[in-house]
């Protein structure tokens, strides 16, 4: 995999269409991953448990402490954005400060 200037890569892991995690097997040692796996395009909020199972099966592939959290993209991702209230994105967005706080500090 070619990465000259790449400090990171951020990966859309939100859905199952996304696929699994196998192909981070390739990121070079030393380079960041950005798991997108907080939807921005649902409100139904991500649990807890479930995003740190899911940071655990990406750990198989790259160490934890190269990963990180994010939502998979934008909030407004289409042309007449999401289906999403102002407080279900901001629900999501600490959603990702907690268990960030709980898997990397």
């Amino acid at each position: 995999m070619f990465s000259a200037g790449v400090d990171a890569f951020f990966m859309e892991f939100d859905t199952e269409r996304a696929g699994g995690f196998e192909p981070l097997r390739y990121v070079p040692k030393g380079k960041k991953v950005v798991l997108g796996l907080v939807s921005s395009k649902t409100p139904q909020l991500e649990s807890k448990d479930e995003l740190k199972r899911r940071i655990d099966q990406a750990a198989r592939y790259v160490p934890v402490e190269n990963l990180c959290l994010s939502p998979q993209c934008g909030f407004s991702s289409t042309h007449h954005g999401n289906k999403l209230t102002s407080d279900e994105q901001w629900q999501k967005l600490a959603r990702v400060v907690e268990v960030s706080k709980e898997v990397w500090q």
